[in-house]
């Protein structure tokens, strides 16, 4: 009864924090600091997006620096929005919401992540998978108690 139980409120626990969203944005909204997400996967590099190429998706806006990637981002948003809603992922990993810079972005199993700087980049890299994993643990918490 007692795992049921547990498993029960382990569930709940999930639900809510799925039914809340946190995403890094500024206070116009704009998620990614105005760069193009499917720049990073598409050209492998951030590119700053443009105002008259937006979308939203959960509360965030997103821009990009073509017709093209706005409508590849509008077809499958899932694939191309940043891991741990834009925060820093090595953040994640250790339990905090860090900002990052937008030239720490990189691709890897098809998900883009972000970090704080070039020194924490190099830090969460030494132990991808293991600070992957963290972070993924971490998450839902994070989003329970600062998501919105």
């Amino acid at each position: 009864m007692k795992t049921l139980l547990a498993s029960t409120l382990g569930l709940a626990l999930a639900a809510s924090a799925l039914a809340k969203d946190l995403v890094n944005v500024d206070t116009n909204r704009v998620a990614l600091s105005g760069y193009d997400a499917v720049g990073f996967f598409a050209d492998g590099k951030a590119e700053k997006g443009a105002p008259k190429f937006v979308a939203s998706y959960h509360g965030a806006v997103y821009q990009f620096s073509s017709a093209e990637h706005r409508k590849a981002f509008k077809d499958k948003p899932e694939k191309y929005l940043p891991q741990t809603g834009g925060f820093c992922t090595y953040g994640a990993s250790v339990n905090g919401l860090f900002p990052v810079d937008i030239n720490t972005g990189q691709v890897r199993d098809g998900k883009l992540y972000l970090n704080k700087n070039a020194d924490i980049l190099k830090t969460f890299n030494a132990d991808f998978d293991g600070n992957v994993a963290k972070a993924n643990q971490n998450w839902p918490g994070l989003v329970e108690k600062n998501g919105k």
